[in-house]
């Protein structure tokens, strides 16, 4: 039996999806001479902060992007306030990792045009150990630690719309609640999708209270549920296409494959980097917050728009 031919995709935008790359790497978009670098009285007791937690931002997307430490991506910042001719001053290192500890990050974000169907899953960023090498040469040692990094994906615009940050002990499914908080209660959400790691009472619950349809595939062995609460009765309608139809005709009836798009966004966004530079909990929220707003910059500059040839 002949193996079948991969199917193959051509883009439609090449111009300007070229023309976007080329802008990803240009300082001009992160660089804005209209932002309120110094701080401004909040109303609240005490010294008004020298720096706007959007120059502490700017910071630490500088860092971020390229992969500097701390005290280069200040010397960074500084030489290109200069270039850019801005008598601006830039904050030491010491602030900005001060403040990082409890910044507020600003994401980026797009409403979705008509409904929202939101992809969900989770990876793990390194945050203590030894590398690759080491692991493999002498075995992986108790001290080694990662982050779990919970993300939920805008499929029509691929923007990264939701994020919780936990400790590698923390499970896929308790954490879809809190992702689906992370969008407003205005938006309409179509659909969410996720793996079978998803298919419990509590994610297929959170997601009939938003008027949701849940694209999960039901666990091996899965039985029906009493139909008491939110989410089962739509959930056993599931189990019974998949028994009927079987796994693989459910997945692309459903559109179940379309959550692989989850999987390229981490992709990128491990990119920026395989390990987390900060040390607490606080700092390391914020510095992947960070990258997630860099990600949503490149997809805002622009995109591939690909049809099926073949």
């Amino acid at each position: 039996m002949t193996k079948p031919a991969p199917t193959k995709y051509r883009t439609t935008n090449w111009k300007q999806y070229n023309a976007a790359l080329k802008n990803r790497g240009s300082l001009h978009v992160w660089l804005d001479n209209n932002m309120q670098w110094h701080g401004q009285a909040e109303g609240k007791r005490g010294r008004i902060q020298k720096f706007s937690d959007a120059a502490i931002q700017f910071c630490l997307t500088i860092k971020g992007l390229f992969g500097l430490a701390l005290r280069q991506a200040i010397g960074f910042v500084q030489s290109l306030l200069q270039l850019a001719k801005l008598d601006w001053q830039v904050p030491d290192y010491s602030t900005v990792c001060r403040r990082q500890k409890h910044l507020t990050v600003v994401i980026p974000r797009r409403s979705s045009g008509g409904g929202l169907h939101l992809l969900v899953d989770s990876t793990g960023i390194k945050m203590l150990g030894e590398g690759e090498w080491k692991t493999k040469k002498h075995g992986t040692e108790y001290r080694r630690q990662w982050r779990k990094v919970h993300l939920g994906i805008d499929a029509q615009t691929m923007e990264i719309r939701a994020i919780e940050i936990t400790d590698n002990g923390v499970g896929d499914a308790p954490m879809l609640p809190e992702l689906l908080k992370q969008i407003p209660v205005s938006e309409t959400i179509w659909a969410v999708s996720g793996d079978g790691a998803y298919d419990i009472k509590g994610c297929h619950a959170a997601i009939a209270t938003r008027n949701a349809a849940a694209v999960i595939p039901t666990r091996k062995n899965a039985q029906c549920w009493k139909e008491n609460k939110a989410g089962a009765k739509a959930r056993n309608e599931t189990l019974r296409a998949t028994r009927y139809l079987g796994r693989t005709l459910w997945k692309k009836w459903s559109g179940y494959h379309r959550r692989s798009l989850v999987e390229t966004k981490m992709r990128c966004f491990k990119l920026l980097g395989e390990r987390v530079m900060a040390r607490e909990l606080e700092r390391q929220v914020a510095e992947l917050q960070v990258r997630v707003a860099i990600l949503n910059r490149f997809t805002r500059l622009g995109t591939p728009d690909t049809i099926r040839v073949s």
